[in-house]
């Protein structure tokens, strides 16, 4: 192609660590929120940019190919290893990239709709929070501020206490019910601030609260292959179709089927298109209401 066209700005940022997760077998795989939520974006029609940082031996461009990248080089490439025992997962954090900080967002970046901020283990400076534009939605999956290690690089968790000037920019906090002790004390203390705070529940669907409001949304019944990444799946399409409709209902039903759909299939494979969540949701035996 012609080296001087204009690449359009992205519309959706991701800004955390890809991982290379190990699996059983000895191989790696393809991890992180931030390639879940880019092929969430890129699937639902909205260009992507991905501001991540990696080792020599991952080529981002060859992974998330769609996307536009700001990637800073680092020694090494994040590296998760997951243990289950009787059902219980420990978690062990092998080799980490670089911190991500605002000088690393490009300039044209800033003003993007929406900047989703998925850190995986602490990577995200807290200037990054005032790095864009006023306007710009910013939406956050927490985990990795809530993660901490040892020397030998098990992960347990670790109270998140951003300040206010920080709760007050997130538009959007997304997180699991697993993800901190208390999720309901969470929503608690930081409704006063944040506009809309989703507690997802794995197969039961999402708890949005709005305002301080809770409205339940039940999930659309899914044969689990792989559930991985289903809440940045989540996250990510309650986002765009948040900024679409204005209306965290609506976001909510769409981000439920999308990430229904993504657990149907091993790691990223099952993330649907767009025209396929459309369809469904346009069934007229689909259309539940959500419980008060």
């Amino acid at each position: 192609g012609d080296p001087l066209r204009e690449v359009a700005h992205p519309e959706f940022i991701i800004i955390g660590h890809i991982t290379q997760d190990m699996l059983p077998d000895g191989g790696l795989g393809l991890g992180g929120t931030v390639s879940y939520a880019a092929t969430t974006a890129q699937r639902m029609g909205w260009r992507v940019g991905v501001v991540t940082s990696t080792g020599p031996n991952l080529d981002v461009a060859q992974v998330l190919p769609f996307a536009q990248l700001a990637c800073h080089q680092a020694a090494e490439t994040t590296v998760f290893e997951n243990i289950y025992v009787d059902g219980e997962r420990t978690q062990i954090l092998h080799q980490r990239a670089g911190n991500l900080h605002c000088d690393h967002v490009p300039g044209q970046w800033r003003n993007a709709p929406i900047a989703h901020l998925g850190p995986l283990d602490q990577e995200i400076d807290e200037g990054i929070f005032h790095c864009f534009d006023d306007q710009v939605l910013i939406g956050v999956t927490p985990q990795g501020f809530l993660r901490r290690w040892d020397d030998q690089g098990r992960i347990s968790f670790v109270d998140w206490n951003p300040p206010e000037s920080v709760l007050r920019r997130i538009n959007v906090l997304v997180l699991s019910e697993q993800d901190v002790p208390d999720p309901d004390g969470l929503v608690q203390a930081w409704g006063h601030f944040i506009d809309v705070i989703v507690v997802t529940r794995a197969e039961k669907g999402a708890t949005v609260f709005h305002d301080g409001e809770p409205c339940d949304y039940p999930a659309r019944p899914a044969q689990q292959v792989d559930p991985t990444g289903a809440g940045d799946v989540f996250a990510a399409a309650f986002m765009i179709r948040l900024i679409e409709t204005k209306d965290p209902c609506q976001a909510a039903q769409f981000a439920n089927a999308v990430a229904s759909f993504s657990i149907e299939g091993p790691g990223v494979s099952g993330i649907p298109m767009r025209h396929q969540v459309e369809a469904y949701l346009a069934e007229p035996s689909e259309r539940s209401s959500p419980s008060a």
